[in-house]
């Protein structure tokens, strides 16, 4: 299984990727952890973000997900490569030649988390942008993204969260991964015998 919360900055993805993992690990699963690639970019990000720093940060969610398949059999991402081309968009408009390539890419998660943005703003962190109107054009593009061409697809793996559900989210998230993870417990049962 590979989950991947999506959704714009600021919404608290992290703390709920790290929420679901511990979920997870306390019903025995092994789960891997796969953070946000932005925070370690050489590259701008945020409004002054670069043509080379969205490309690096899409490559760097990619190999960071493919470095953690060798590691684990469950995989909870704090974005998805979808997150990242919504960045690329903003500032530099739609690129068709990388759409067939993160669409496919998108193909490997088994569930997508939307994660709307909270009515009391912004946390400061002192890396990403408190600008509202900006997280609102991600927040905006994301959902574009997912009912267009050649992201439509996908919007039948979406859990859609409500934001008046903050405190159950995790509770949620862990029983709408639950069917995922079944075939796993299954080979695990009978590896062991």
């Amino acid at each position: 299984m590979k989950l991947a919360l999506i959704g714009t900055h600021g919404v608290g993805k992290t703390t709920l990727a790290y929420e679901i993992c511990s979920l997870l690990k306390k019903a025995d699963f092994d789960v891997e952890l796969v953070t946000e690639v932005a925070r370690r970019s050489p590259f701008p990000v945020n409004e002054g973000a670069t043509l080379e720093g969205q490309l690096w940060i899409l490559h760097a969610q990619i190999a960071s997900e493919l470095e953690a398949t060798s590691h684990s059999p469950h995989l909870i991402c704090d974005r998805a490569v979808l997150d990242g081309y919504c960045y690329l968009v903003n500032r530099f408009g739609r690129q068709t030649q990388l759409e067939q390539w993160l669409r496919w890419w998108m193909e490997s998660y088994s569930l997508l988390v939307y994660v709307p943005p909270m009515a009391d703003g912004i946390p400061p962190d002192g890396f990403r942008s408190e600008n509202l109107e900006f997280q609102e054009r991600i927040h905006d593009l994301i959902g574009e993204m997912l009912s267009e061409p050649p992201f439509r697809a996908l919007h039948d793996r979406v859990l859609w969260l409500d934001r008046r559900d903050r405190r159950v989210w995790g509770e949620m998230i862990f029983a709408a991964s639950a069917p995922l993870l079944r075939p796993a417990m299954r080979v695990q049962a009978a590896a062991a015998r």
